[in-house]
């Protein structure tokens, strides 16, 4: 691929004061090999698993015993296991790097409404060892299941960790998804206890729940209890009516019983179930999939400390909802004695501006968002260093879908200059990254900067044989701490095995379409399940996207391959779906500029066939456009599952087109 220009480049003070750069040196000192360079590092991990991730056991301080095997099976793939003799607990790790009395900021919550709230870490620990008390009390022993319907606020993270402490299961949702689409989700785990709100705040607006709550409870009979944080009673004035929902309890009566205390923290296995995480595809019912504590907690070290640069004392953000895997990862800085700083409501309160209002006032180091948000501020012309200092901001992480080149360019010239932008990518799939940052290299532009430490991480084209510099399927071929355990209801292992290793056996297949550059970074070009395919040559749709949302008329858009000739197992064409600004319409001169600039800036083959104008684009919860769905619509096919959409209803101006009939 054609070289990058290089972005930015760390100083030899920050490279010497990395995480990273410790952690090499500890390896090549004990080792006796020169790890200092990220390549090789990043090869010595893979080649030398065992050594790497015990090392990183012991230099993140992980609260547990290892025991004496790293890897079992490791030639299995699934089947291998990680740790199989050690006994840890998720909660501990989170809540005992610093002391039960320490009084310093744990969490900083920011609502929409502008309520702010701060919890020391004393604080955290006083309230999860009351809910881990009350959930006792209730009979929840390791394995059960608590479920939260909930906002990003500290009672989330201290639900969490009071029932993580005594081996409970975690699964969470947003409020905002709709009563099917919460059903589809803990229908199929059957929690005991449910934690939930009155309602939140989106759009300077109050958006009362509980008549939500009411109807799921009604058809959740394994839930036993449910527990009701007062958000906006407390924040809007407002009296919540609970006797429509059945067990209900105000969180406050609920813990009232139980003072603070010390916690008692359950020793499990490495691999025991931690989190149930849900895939967001829209072919069904949403897969649960099942994530370890200690794989969880490894995974989530290593990409913090060592790849985000996470120090203690550090304030880490990401503009997560509870129903996206970034939450469970942000969550997870505790464990590096950062201090969390939240945020719940829409992004784009005052032109997107409230998020860069929250670094300055919050000191945050670490601006966590995703690839749509900056694309938005790109959009509108925002200029943040004119209006705030960012001057604690030294690395910013991107996520949920390819982040263009363009948007890299937006970074470093309307954000700051001297900041690592982290380009991450992974999923819900391992509850972690594939690719990601690194404090100690280049960022160049369009580029995730490398492989994650220990993830054995390769292309492949169709014949399951590796590419260099070449697009083809993003791989690991070979175990890592963070794979699934399993997935709900699938005891034999049949759907895991599907869904990763049934394109290469005993390979896992992510389903992106990939490059590796020459710099030994990545490069996203989309799902590759989504990718387009007109002529049998493969087509990644970022790189469309890339051009046509550049152009000013474009708010948004969304591509496709449809089959053509229609109901023929043939060629496709590709289809072009766009959102325009509005009072504007899609008339041939833009149409056929848009094409001209496709044509232009990729190759004739990226030409759409059809270009269509739409209002809206339908996306999951988490923000991702729905290429998928809309395939099926075009094709006539049933969308299953419609429920994993945030505005399911913009399907039906995908359905019957007439530009689509010839």
């Amino acid at each position: 691929m054609t070289l990058h220009n290089k972005l930015w480049q760390p100083s030899p003070e920050r490279v010497a004061q990395a995480n990273l750069t410790a952690f090499a040196a500890t390896l090549s000192a004990r080792h006796g090999e020169d790890l200092s360079a990220y390549p090789r590092l990043w090869r010595w991990s893979v080649d030398h698993k065992w050594d790497f991730w015990r090392a990183v056991w012991d230099y993140a301080g992980v609260i547990g015993e290892p025991g004496d095997r790293v890897l079992q099976d490791a030639d299995r793939m699934p089947g291998a296991r990680w740790f199989p003799d050690a006994r840890l607990n998720f909660a501990q790790n989170l809540l005992e790097r610093r002391r039960a009395d320490d009084g310093e900021d744990a969490l900083v919550f920011w609502g929409e409404d502008r309520v702010r709230r701060v919890v020391s870490h004393a604080d955290v620990h006083a309230q999860a060892s009351r809910v881990a008390a009350a959930l006792t009390a209730h009979g929840i022993a390791a394995g059960d299941r608590v479920a939260a319907y909930l906002p990003n606020m500290p009672e989330a993270i201290v639900a969490m960790l009071g029932a993580t402490a005594r081996g409970a299961v975690w699964s969470s949702c947003s409020p905002d998804f709709g009563v099917q689409g919460v059903l589809d989700r803990f229908g199929q785990i059957e929690p005991r206890v449910l934690v939930t709100v009155d309602g939140y705040w989106y759009n300077g607006k109050p958006m009362p729940i509980l008549d939500k709550v009411g109807q799921i409870v009604a058809r959740l009979p394994s839930v036993e209890r449910v527990v009701v944080v007062p958000y906006l009673e407390q924040s809007a004035g407002t009296r919540s009516d609970l006797a429509a929902v059945r067990g209900a309890v105000p969180w406050d009566v609920w813990l009232a019983p139980f003072l603070p205390g010390p916690l008692d923290y359950v020793a499990l296995p490495f691999d025991h179930p931690l989190y149930i995480l849900y895939s967001s595809g829209t072919t069904g019912v949403p897969k649960c999939i099942v994530h370890g504590a200690g794989g969880t907690l490894l995974q989530h070290l290593k990409e913090l400390v060592l790849h985000g640069d996470v120090k203690a004392g550090d304030r880490l953000f990401y503009f997560t909802t509870c129903g996206w895997m970034m939450w469970n990862w942000l969550v997870s800085g505790m464990a590096a004695r950062a201090t969390l700083l939240l945020y719940d409501g829409s992004p784009f309160v005052d032109r997107g501006r409230i998020l860069w209002e929250l670094a300055d006032a919050e000191r945050m180091t670490h601006f966590g968002t995703s690839a749509k948000y900056i694309d938005a501020q790109k959009k509108i012309a925002l200029v943040p260093r004119k209006d705030f200092s960012l001057a604690t901001v030294r690395t910013m992480f991107s996520t949920g879908s390819p982040l263009s080149p363009e948007s890299f360019d937006y970074v470093y010239q309307c954000v700051k200059d001297d900041l690592c932008l982290s380009s991450i990518s992974g999923g819900t799939d391992i509850v972690s990254c594939f690719a990601l940052g690194a404090p100690t290299l280049p960022v160049w532009r369009g580029e995730l900067q490398c492989r994650g430490l220990g993830m054995d991480v390769d292309v492949y084209d169709e014949e399951g044989r590796p590419l260099a510099h070449e697009k083809g399927e993003l791989v690991c071929k070979s175990p890592f701490p963070s794979m699934p355990v399993g997935f709900w209801n699938d005891p034999d292992g049949a759907k895991y095995r599907a869904a990763y290793f049934e394109r290469f056996p005993g390979v896992w297949c992510h389903g992106d379409w990939v490059e590796l550059t020459e710099h030994e970074g990545v490069v996203i070009h989309g799902r590759s399940d989504a990718t387009l395919n007109p002529g049998g040559v493969r087509i990644g749709t970022a790189e469309i996207y890339r051009q046509v949302e550049q152009l000013p008329e474009v708010v948004e858009s969304l591509v496709i391959g449809q089959d053509w000739p229609p109901g023929e197992v043939g060629d496709v064409r590709v289809v072009l779906f766009v959102k325009l600004q509005d009072g504007l319409s899609l008339d041939h001169d833009l149409t056929e500029r848009i094409k001209a600039h496709i044509r232009t800036h990729t190759t004739p083959r990226h030409v759409p066939a059809k270009v269509v104008q739409v209002t809206d684009i339908p996306r999951t919860k988490s923000g991702k456009i729905v290429e998928l769905a809309v395939r099926d619509v075009v094709h006539g096919r049933d969308v299953r599952n419609a429920e994993a959409l945030a505005n399911a209803e913009a399907l039906e101006q995908f359905r019957d087109r007439p530009e689509l009939k010839s």
